[in-house]
């Protein structure tokens, strides 16, 4: 309910047969809890849950004491709340018009993380409702008269033993479009799973680099890749189709990015940050360079929140540090340090994101994990622990995984989100090849891998959809048929 008077909210309950039976309006110290509700549900343990136009989600018990309110990640970062709603184990899920997500909390509202809902078009969420009986996530556009179908939970044996390797597998989200339909389409349900072994797709030389040291996928057939000197777009033929003239020549890490508008952004020999428009005409400087000491050495844009990350470089204290930028080039956050004081990075090659929100960097010897906030996660330094690692390349995938290039072992490893090793995969094609540079292309399930050895990348699949219904593997999109399909050299 709302007064238009006093501005104020409150939350009423009735019975069947329409009487009041509950008012829900202030907290103990008589304050009150609303200003204006806009949706309202209930989770399984009672709690009345409220979307409330003041950048809260609103918990309370069902008998009306307030347990708390929800603001984003990290706490007071300005929410923007819409459609929410419960699924069957009692996360919270609510539409967040400022990152144009989904964000899923937990019942006590600790942010567990961003469910990436953006199919093609033009989408942002605003409403949301979760059918129970067919586990379906059911997801309104603001812009549109879209709604698309999702899954994200699906049903096993409680006896089952699940592989710790697979076991991400019943928490990936797979997406049902039905655009311009009523009812859902059955056929399009799909789990992502890991496939054994992997496939080779396809190689391609690069024409106008040396290395390929880093990659950032545009669309299914166009890349940007970049050694020491040169930054190209290129085809999966490797035919070049721009090269960015100003961009960094000293370093060997992740100094481009794409963003949702399939702009590059990329350092320049300036140490400057800037962006080149779709149709590569315009250059922009986004982030200037202000302080002398600090050079940045690594970019990643958030597909979850639009935020730039950046790993950046002190010449003088010879440490590092990652910094966050909004969509208007605002610095939003810093993290440097852990808990106790401590330095986190020494020199930040590579930056990426996990699904959770975690901040991914392959540092000196060390690959560094922080929340989302900024807390210090986990270290992987190797396999077994402290055996070695000299990470390079460093990407997630739809399952959050983090796979790594290591040096030392010419191999990617994979990790669980928590930073536990699962395997290698050991991607060796004919010829003169370690891995450097990785890219994961989450629309067609690619993994593309670069060379420093020369001027060759290989395209992998590992994750492959299936349907959900059947358990049959689906048929390999069109996308694929100008790749020739073999096995990969090894899979451990």
């Amino acid at each position: 309910m709302y007064n238009d008077i006093t501005e104020t909210g409150k939350v009423t309950r009735y019975n069947q047969s329409g009487q009041l039976t509950q008012t829900i309006q202030n907290h103990n110290t008589g304050l009150g809890l609303y200003s204006k509700p806009i949706y309202i549900t209930e989770n399984n343990n009672g709690d009345v849950v409220v979307s409330d136009s003041v950048s809260a989600v609103v918990v309370t018990e069902r008998g009306g004491r307030h347990r708390f309110s929800y603001t984003g990640p990290p706490s007071g970062s300005k929410l923007q709340p819409w459609g929410i709603c419960t699924d069957a184990l009692s996360h919270i899920l609510v539409c967040d018009d400022k990152t144009k997500t989904v964000q899923m909390i937990d019942r006590d509202g600790q942010f567990l993380s961003h469910l990436m809902i953006r199919p093609s078009g033009i989408f942002s969420p605003r409403s949301l409702s979760y059918d129970v009986i067919t586990h379906r996530l059911w997801v309104g556009s603001r812009d549109n008269n879209t709604v698309v179908i999702y899954r994200y939970i699906t049903r096993q044996d409680a006896l089952t033993d699940l592989n710790p390797a697979t076991a991400d597998v019943m928490e990936s989200l797979s997406e049902i479009p039905t655009p311009g339909t009523e009812k859902p389409q059955q056929g399009n349900q799909c789990l992502l799973k890991l496939m054994s072994p992997p496939e080779l797709l396809h190689s391609l030389t690069v024409t106008g680099v040396d290395r390929c040291y880093h990659i950032s996928c545009v669309t299914s057939d166009r890349v940007w890749v970049s050694d020491r000197n040169n930054l190209m777009l290129t085809d999966t033929t490797g035919v070049p189709l721009h090269r960015v003239e100003d961009s960094c020549s000293d370093l060997y890490g992740g100094l481009h990015t794409v963003n949702s508008e399939s702009e590059l952004i990329y350092i320049d020999r300036n140490y400057n940050i800037n962006k080149l428009s779709k149709d590569m005409k315009t250059t922009t400087t986004f982030i200037e360079r202000t302080d002398s000491t600090w050079e940045p050495l690594c970019v990643y844009w958030s597909p979850s929140t639009g935020d730039l990350l950046v790993g950046m470089y002190n010449i003088d204290t010879k440490t590092g540090k990652v910094t966050r930028y909004n969509q208007s080039g605002q610095l939003t956050q810093t993290i440097q340090n852990d808990n106790t004081g401590l330095g986190l990075y020494s020199v930040p090659h590579y930056i990426t994101e996990n699904n959770n929100g975690d901040v991914v960097v392959s540092d000196d010897g060390t690959v560094v994990v922080t929340e989302r906030g900024g807390r210090h996660r986990f270290s992987y330094t190797g396999h077994p622990s402290g055996s070695g690692l000299r990470p390079w390349g460093i990407c997630t995938d739809p399952l959050s995984h983090i796979l790594v290039c290591d040096v030392r072992t010419k191999t990617v490893q994979m990790l669980d989100r928590d930073g536990q090793f699962l395997s290698h995969l050991l991607i060796r094609p004919l010829g003169r090849f370690s891995p450097w540079g990785l890219s994961y292309d989450v629309n067609t399930h690619r993994l593309w891998v670069g060379s420093r050895d020369n001027n060759t990348v290989v395209i992998y699949r590992y994750i492959t959809r299936q349907d959900a219904l059947t358990d049959e593997h689906r048929s390999r999109t069109d996308g694929d048929a100008m790749f020739r399909s073999t096995p990969a050299i090894e899979w451990r």
